[in-house]
């Protein structure tokens, strides 16, 4: 159950960080409705995974998730840039989060 809660929680975070996008591009209350309740959604179920995980590991995870799923996110909606260079450090920031997982 812990594991299911980090990664909704790093899912929420990602969703989070769209709606500052979102925000940014149409200021109305809708947008700020919804980035608060993808950071508060990620809180919750970031606190749930840490009732049982190591704080570190969960929250290397959770950032992990959060930052390699934004940048993709900005390359899949936004037109960001997908060098081959921005997906080979997303990749290793997904191995270090995988790491910490198989070695906890």
């Amino acid at each position: 159950m812990a594991w299911i809660s980090l990664i909704l929680a790093g899912l929420f975070e990602m969703f989070g960080v769209a709606m500052i996008n979102k925000l940014h591009n149409e200021r109305n209350w809708q947008s700020l409705v919804l980035l608060l309740f993808g950071f508060g959604a990620s809180f919750l179920f970031l606190s749930i995974a840490m009732e049982t995980l190591p704080m570190g590991t969960t929250y290397a995870i959770w950032t992990g998730i959060g930052a390699s799923g934004g940048a993709i996110l900005g390359m899949v909606l936004y037109g960001e840039s997908k060098d081959w260079k921005r997906l080979i450090f997303i990749a290793m920031v997904l191995g270090a989060a995988i790491g910490l997982k198989l070695v906890s």
